[in-house]
Order: structure tokens, then sequence, then C-alpha cells
């Protein structure tokens, strides 16, 4: 009985194996494209003329016992070169224990405290700050809004190159997200790699190519009718899931990239840890809300879209304009839906099944002949084999079966520390191409990041994995550094 049962999972792994591998090239081609978002964004990105108005801005930063770095903030955001009687900073205080609302006061913002223990998001603080901007002075009343957190910093002219791309039409802007703890240790490294990485290959191509790059948390300014309604992104992470709903609304998300602020990375591995948990669960949880929009949106363009913002506008257009935005919005959305799909979890799902438990049942039956013990198609596999050319063959039954187990996991081993490899090169590309804006640093250091960069998208992986089994929860992430504006223009 045992054995008929073997054998019949050995014919579902023969059935399987050809359809797994057509899945697998399917999967690849559906994200071939992003290739050449590095190709394109090493020479281009979109460019903004001088603004021939200057806008009314409000600032909202959401903040909890951020006294250490709030007022670094603040102090970047008044001298701005910027007329100040067109800004104004809101600060919603949230659950603090400390000084973070007088410090904000002191610094001219004006501050509300919210405590609500339970809901204990940043996008339920930016909820309430909302609430109360329009209860007090309208969210009409403000033509933009930027988002920032307590330990940004802004080059002295962020908000007038943000008009320009503001003043030229545009209703979503993101900006280049630099890194003022970069060389603290290698966990700031690869956090600061990671969003030069984005700004370079991801948001530098969608923006000239005019898709819709994704909002990433902070630095980002957006036009009062996204938040005509009051702001509802209060999920783990409300910058994807403002991402995915703006582009199934058709709203291009565009970057400036002359525009420069910095941010504080973490440096302990266990909040680093803690941080892309959330992240991943996030991320899952922006798929299931937005995903089946987008989907719908690649094939049926704005006719689905619910909200006509647009509607009168399109009207206007040539026809020959309105079919090149259809397309431009129908990819746009296919584009950020590969972002949102978690394809690790479907890879690990089909490596686990079909490459690891069904080749262990059929091995049980057909046994091993003649495996190189260095098989698979990467790089470093290809290598070893020229090397050593060293094979298993082992008769059917529980020896063959245990032996398929450890082979494949080998093989998966030394497939990732070949992807590990691969991606160290990513590191070198960002190290020349953003020399100019990355912080002056020993070649020691840079050979040394360099290496430990493609630790970041490993814990992404393994977190992703966690997030479907794992509770999260929403917990700050502590800030620290003591960074002016002015220390990192005197470094550079």
């Amino acid at each position: 009985m045992f054995k008929e049962v073997m054998k019949s999972l050995g014919e579902v792994y023969l059935f399987l194996k050809p359809i797994n591998s057509v899945l697998g090239n399917i999967l690849s081609a559906l994200v071939v494209y992003k290739t050449a978002y590095y190709v394109i964004g090493l020479f281009f990105t979109r460019k903004f003329k001088k603004a021939k108005k200057n806008h009314k801005y409000a600032i909202v930063i959401a903040a909890r016992n951020e006294e250490k770095v709030i007022g670094n903030l603040l102090d970047s955001i008044n001298k701005q070169d910027y007329p100040k009687k067109l800004l104004t900073v809101f600060v919603v205080a949230d659950n603090c224990t400390d000084n973070t609302a007088s410090i904000a006061r002191s610094k001219g913002a004006i501050c509300y405290e919210r405590e609500d223990n339970e809901h204990k998001t940043k996008g339920f603080a930016l909820q309430y700050l909302f609430k109360q901007i329009e209860k007090d002075y309208k969210t009409s009343s403000f033509e933009g809004y930027f988002v920032f957190d307590a330990d940004n910093l802004l080059n002295k002219d962020y908000i007038s190159k943000m008009n320009d791309a503001f003043d030229e039409g545009c209703k979503i802007i993101t900006s280049y997200r630099n890194t003022k703890n970069f060389d603290e240790n290698w966990i700031s490294s690869t956090y600061a790699l990671h969003w030069i990485r984005s700004s370079r290959t991801n948001h530098r191509t969608r923006s000239f190519l005019r898709l819709a790059t994704n909002i990433q948390g902070t630095g980002f300014l957006f036009s009062n009718e996204i938040v005509k309604n009051g702001w509802k992104y209060t999920s783990l992470t409300e910058d994807r899931a403002l991402t995915a709903d703006a582009v199934a609304q058709g709203y291009q998300i565009t970057y400036q990239d002359e525009a420069v602020f910095y941010d504080e990375q973490p440096v302990s591995l266990k909040v680093a840890l803690r941080q892309r948990l959330r992240w991943s669960r996030g991320h899952l949880e922006a798929f299931c809300e937005s995903g089946p929009y987008l989907f719908l949106n690649i094939f049926l363009g704005k006719k689905y879209i619910k909200t006509k913002w647009n509607k009168k506008e399109e009207k206007k257009d040539k026809l020959y304009k309105r079919i090149i935005e259809s397309i431009r919005h129908r990819f746009a959305s296919y584009d950020t839906l590969m972002q949102l799909t978690p394809f690790v979890i479907v890879n690990i799902f089909r490596w686990l099944l079909v490459s690891v438990i069904l080749y262990a049942f059929y091995s049980y039956g057909a046994g091993l002949n003649n495996i190189n013990v260095f098989s698979g198609g990467s790089y470093l596999a290809k290598f070893l084999r020229k090397l050593v050319d060293y094979r298993i063959t082992i008769y059917p039954g529980v020896n063959a079966l245990l032996m398929a187990l450890i082979l494949q996991i080998w093989f998966r081993i030394i497939y990732r520390i070949s992807a590990y490899l691969a991606n160290t090169l990513k590191a070198v590309y960002l190290f020349i191409t953003d020399r100019k804006r990355i912080k002056k640093m020993s070649i020691f250091k840079k050979a040394l990041y360099t290496l430990t960069w493609p630790i970041f998208d490993i814990i992404g992986r393994y977190t992703t994995y966690a997030a479907l089994f794992v509770k999260v929860t929403w917990k700050p992430i502590p800030h620290e550094s003591k960074i002016t504006i002015d220390d990192i223009n005197k470094a550079s």
C-alpha cells in the first residue's frame, strides 16, 4: 500500500514538473521588462521647468515620541528658500509621552495631540490630523500636502523643486531619499542603498515614461483632491495602499530627482526585522485590497475607475491623446500590480511542492541516477561543475527519498549564493551612479557594504514568508540621530 502511494505521488511529480517549468517561465516573463528600468534609469529621469507660480502648501507630520529629532526637521523646513507665508506646518503628536508637542509648537508648527492607543498606525494618526485640518482650516484651503516623518531633513531648495513639478500639473510627486546615517553600520547601509536603488531603477524610469512610481512612506507631495474626503489609508503600510489606490484611480505618480531629503535608518537588527515584517504584511494586505482593481484596469482601462475626477478633462483631449493615456494607465496598473504581487510566496510554494516533496516521492520509486551534486542553471553551479564532476546514484527506496530532499535543499543553497553574489553588483552600480550624492566614506566601508547589501532583500523574502502566519502590529521605530541639515551641508 505504501509503495503504491509513493508511486502515485511520483506520477503526480512527472505530471506537474513540465507545468511547473512553464509557470516559472511565465512568472519570469511577467517582470522581464524591469531589466530595462536599470538602463533607462541610468540615463534618464523626468525634468521640470522652473515654476511660474508658487503654490500654497501644508506640511503634515505624524510623530510619536520624537523629541530628539523633530526639532531638526522643523529647522530644515524653516530654512527653505520657499516663501514662508505659503507654508503651514501641522504636527500630530500621536500618543506621545515626551516633549514632542512642545518642541513642535516652539518651532512654529500647529500641533494637535492625539490619544488613541487602539489605533496605532501612522495612517490613523494622519487620518486624525486631516480631520482636524478640515475642521479648523478646510482641507481645500491648501493646494497640496507634503508628508514627512519626524526624522527627515530637507535640502534648502526641496520645496521649491517639488513646486516645479506640482506647477506642471503633477498630482502626486515623490522625491530623492538620501540617508543621514548611511555609514553608521551595515544595517543602515542596506536601507540607504535600497532607497537609492528605488530612485535609480524605479522612480527615474517610471517618471520619465510618465507611468506611476510608488510612494515610500515619506518625502512626497499630493494635491488636495487626494484628501477631499479625508485620509483613508490606515493599514500597516499606508504608502502602499495610497500607491495602489491612486494608480487604480488613474493618477500618475511622478518623481522629482532634484528634490533631496534625508532620513534616519535603523541600526538594530531587531528593529529592522520588526519593521520589515510590518512592511511585508502591509504589502500583502495592499495586494489583496487593490490587486483586483489593478487587474481589471489592465483590461478595462478607465471604464472601471469609480472616481471620474478627470472626466471633463478627458473629453477635451483629442482621440490620439486619449489612446496614449489609456495605454499609459493600463501599463501603469500592470506595473503596480507586479510590484504588489507576492512572487516570493508563489515561488517558494512551487519549489517546496514540486521540486522538494513530490520529487522526493518520485525518487523513492525511481531512485537517483547519476545526479551531479552541482546541478542547476546558476552561474555558480555551472562554474562548480567545471571544477568538480561528482555524481550520485542511489537505488530506489528510503535512502533515495532522503538524499533527494538533501540535494534539492543543497541546489537551492547554491542558487541563493549565486544570486547573492550577483546582487552585490547592484551595490557597485549604485555607488558609481550616485557617487555625488552618497556620503563620503572609506573604500573599505564601500566594499563591506557592497557585500552586506544583498541581506536587505534576503530579509524581505523571509519576512514575507513569516507575514503569512505571524500576527503583525505597528510599533514605532526609535530615532536617535542628532545630525542636522547644516551638518550634512558641511560634510558634502
